[in-house]
């Protein structure tokens, strides 16, 4: 399998005022360029923490982590980050909201029309040319998370990691901007790496589901290989025996062999 993120041997020790807490123990992940990954299992197993270390917005306690055979050392362009929240700047347009990242990173080498281009061509992307001149509290929570995305792929990362993206919104936003997701991924081939605690979600979007167990020191319990053809309608697999049977897999994962510790103890 051809590398593009390595993970080998990654540890994730805090230190806290009572004392180390060990996060995560012996996560060895491999990604090809290209893959769709999801990151799931229960609250606590440290999900956000594996996506951030990836990010290089934590530094592992040991092992190795490469992207494109080079060390991951710190954040970077080339890992472009969406969360949960979207985390726009109230006082710009999502066009300036856009550009404030093309800017900061071809603001040094290209011309202000080609980052203009850029800018305008990232809010196309996400279908949002039409509202890049309002503000975040004019739009609505599904077009922050598209405005987000949309700054995130400006940046053109070689990686696009994404913390529960669609996590905030109601069922028929986030079915829609799933849907969305899939056609940009299929347009950009970007990698991907998405946190998510929605079974569905995980299934419909990924090539792989990882699934982690249990914290503390959780690790890779299980991957799931979703072999399912691209491109992907939500309508037809939902009648699909073998979409059914990676989606069992996983609730069989999460509610048998990893039973959360409250449903454990209330047994």
């Amino acid at each position: 399998m051809e590398k593009f993120i390595e993970i080998q041997d990654a540890e994730m020790v805090f230190q806290t005022r009572k004392g180390r807490f060990h996060a995560l123990r012996d996560i060895n992940l491999n990604v090809r360029k290209g893959d769709f990954i999801t990151l799931i299992g229960h609250s606590g197993c440290g999900k956000s923490t594996l996506l951030n270390l990836i990010a290089g917005l934590l530094q592992a306690s040991s092992g190795t982590l490469l992207c494109a055979n080079r060390e991951i050392a710190g954040p970077s362009p080339e890992r472009a980050v969406v969360f949960q929240n979207h985390s726009l700047l109230p006082w710009l347009t999502c066009y300036e909201n856009v550009h404030l990242a093309v800017e900061r990173v071809f603001g040094g080498t290209e011309t202000r029309t080609r980052l203009k281009e850029r800018t305008k061509a990232a809010l196309e992307l996400v279908g949002l040319d039409h509202a890049e001149q309002k503000r975040p509290h004019e739009i609505s929570g599904g077009m922050k998370q598209r405005v987000g995305i949309a700054r995130a792929l400006s940046m053109e990362p070689k990686v696009l990691l994404m913390d529960e993206p669609f996590g905030a919104l109601d069922a028929l936003t986030r079915a829609h901007l799933q849907d969305e997701l899939l056609k940009i991924v299929a347009k950009t081939g970007s990698t991907v790496v998405m946190v998510t605690h929605d079974v569905d979600e995980a299934v419909l979007l990924s090539d792989r589901i990882v699934m982690m167990t249990n914290g503390p020191a959780a690790t890779i319990g299980d991957i799931v290989d979703v072999k399912l053809g691209r491109p992907r309608d939500r309508v037809a697999l939902a009648h699909d025996a073998q979409y059914s049977a990676y989606r069992t897999a996983v609730l069989e994962f999460l509610y048998h062999r990893q039973a959360h510790p409250a449903a454990r103890e209330a047994a």
